[in-house]
Formats: structure tokens, sequence, C-alpha cells
């Protein structure tokens, strides 16, 4: 069914397929938002805050966790209707919403006002947008028209410059996002639905896990791309999936794993692998829960990235995790692209 082009074309009725391909162009789009927009020159940043929630809320994941070891201050991701207490003058916060209006976003964004913290917001429009210009905060328009999944590249990469153009991040970083699109684009080029399921990894991954439960692990950089690929399943796939990280799993989700033979055989674990970057104790532990879960599980995967720089390295495995959920979507004849029960959920809490 995944080589029956036509039947995809009527499944994917919104093109998603065609809009995560976009990924390379809406880089360079950002990259070029990002140095055009008129950010203020914060003299002294002892901390930063990012907000945002589902793909705006994991692009601050990804960032803090790529630059961990890179930055000198510390980076707080926040999903609620508020701040941290310790929230003051000089910490920095960032405020994504691809629509402009996501709630937890706005109310978060009125609290930082009122602390005078140093803000930048990030939006296609809406009321973000109006809630900055009318207070004079530094507002970036991000192009609209997207679902906001699948428009993660613009909040990532003017994240990315933010963080650059504050001089927060004092790495060269022009270089690799050079390669991460030539990566990102080779990956396009074999997983797009022209290429048959014999030479297409995506289409064999989602082939392999079809009718059962994705179970993602992560570690270090990866494990933001874990939530990711869990975050698409549910979106895309409209899918139940879990993910966790390494090695936290290992003091305790491992002990389920071993003593529930019923319930495991309907998973497929999914192991991201990088033997240039896993230390020998990460290295030990993931070959340890492979050798479990060959015992125990449906299908035991390994996802090895491509590149040279963790960036592209961290995106060729978040876009593989794109086409792989639009894949298990069209085995399972579900249309990508709506999520009715979220704006179901929008209408109820706008009636509140």
């Amino acid at each position: 069914m995944l080589d029956d082009l036509e039947k995809i074309s009527e499944i994917d009725k919104s093109n998603m397929l065609e809009t995560i391909a976009q990924f390379p162009r809406q880089i360079k789009e950002a990259i070029e938002i990002a140095k055009n927009a008129k950010i203020d020159d914060f003299i002294k940043i002892d901390n930063v805050i990012i907000t945002g929630m589902g793909a705006s809320g994991i692009s601050g994941d990804i960032v803090a966790s790529l630059f961990r070891d890179k930055i000198d201050v510390p980076i707080y991701i926040n999903r609620e209707y508020d701040l941290p207490k310790w929230a003051k003058k000089d910490t920095l916060t960032i405020f994504f919403s691809y629509s402009g209006n996501t709630e937890e976003t706005l109310s978060s964004f009125k609290i930082a006002s009122q602390k005078k913290c140093k803000i930048v917001s990030i939006s296609s429009g809406g009321k973000l947008q109006e809630m900055s210009e009318k207070r004079g905060i530094a507002h970036i328009k991000i192009p609209s028209g997207f679902q906001p999944r699948a428009a993660i590249a613009y909040p990532l990469f003017v994240l990315i410059w933010i963080l650059k153009r504050t001089g927060l991040l004092k790495n060269n970083i022009e270089s690799d996002i050079e390669e991460t699109i030539a990566v990102i684009q080779d990956l396009i080029d074999n997983n797009k639905k022209s290429v048959v399921k014999e030479n297409n990894l995506s289409k064999q991954i989602a082939k392999k896990i079809y009718n059962t439960i994705p179970q993602i692990y992560g570690w270090g950089v990866y494990y933001p791309i874990a939530t990711r690929w869990r975050q698409q399943f549910n979106e895309n796939s409209k899918a139940i999936a879990r993910e966790d990280v390494v090695s936290e799993s290992n003091h305790n989700d491992i002990v389920g794993w071993s003593s529930n033979p019923d319930v495991s055989k309907n998973f497929s674990c999914i192991l991201f692998r990088d033997k240039d970057n896993e230390s020998l104790n990460i290295s030990t532990r993931l070959n340890f829960m492979i050798s479990l879960f060959e015992d125990s599980v449906a299908n035991v995967i390994e996802i090895y990235p491509k590149g040279r720089s963790r960036l592209a390295k961290i995106m060729y495995i978040m876009c593989l995790g794109d086409f792989l959920s639009c894949y298990l979507a069209f085995l399972r004849n579900i249309d990508p692209t709506p999520v009715d029960i979220i704006t179901e959920l929008k209408q109820r809490l706008a009636e509140t």
C-alpha cells in the first residue's frame, strides 16, 4: 500500500508529506527572518526561560539539550500558565506560539511583562503579536498557514539565532546549519513517497511497527527527539506512543518489561544510537536493553543518525520520524493533518 501513490494522495488530503519535505527551505527562511529581526541588545542575562507548547515547546527542549555544554547560563523550558518565581529583570524570556493564541503562552507572557523581564516573542500573528506591539516588545513574525508541528523549523532555528544574537551562544553555528540542510535534503530524497519501500527506510519502519505501540528511547541530545517522535505518532498517526530516557529508565522502566510478557508483546521498542557519541556507560545500557527487549517485545529497532555535527544528526532523526509517522498514518488509512480532538478541547476551553 505504501507504494501506491494514488492511494496516498487520497488519504493525505492536506499534503502533509509535501509540507514536511519543505523543512530545508523552512530552515533557510527561519534564518533570514531571525537575521532581519529587531531584537534589543540585552547587556546582562542571568538565565533564560523558553515558553511554548507542542512543537514550540519541543523546540526549546531541543535547543536546551543541544547547547547544554555550550551556554553559560541555565535554560528553563516552561509549559505553565505562569513563570517560576525566580524570573527577574535579567531573565531572558522567549515566548513561542505558532498561532499567537496559545493560552498558556499568553498568560505567562503577561507575567513576564509585569516582572519586567527581557522578552522576545515569536508567532505567525494572533494575540501574542498584538500584545507585544502594544507593549513595545520585540516580536518576530513567522509564516502562517501550516500545522504548527509541520513548521517546527521556524521556532527552532529562530531560537538558535536569538541565542547567537544575544551572545549566549558563542559557537560558529553557521557551518552546522549548512550541513544540516544538506543532510535533511538527502533524507527527503530517500524517503519521499515516490521512493519504493525496498529503498525507503521510513516506509520500512512504518510497516514493521504497524499494529504495535511505539516506545521510543532517547538519551542526551536525542531525548527531545524521542519526545518529538512520540508527539508525531500521536498527532500524525493518531496512535498511542510512549517515550522514555536512558539512563533514568534503567532505574525503573526495565523492570516492567521483564515482568509483563503478555503486554510487552504489543510494543515496538525504538532506540536511538550514535556510536560516535555514546559513552561506554550509555552503550552498555542500550545493549542491555536490546537484549532484554528481544525476548519480550514485538520489534526492536535501532535508529542511527547521519551527519557530522550534533545539529545535523538530531535533525536527521527528527525528520525521519516525521516521514515515518505519516506512513504509519497511511497504513491506518488516516489523514495525518487533522487533529479534531485538540480543536474540540480548545473550543471547550474558549467556552469556560
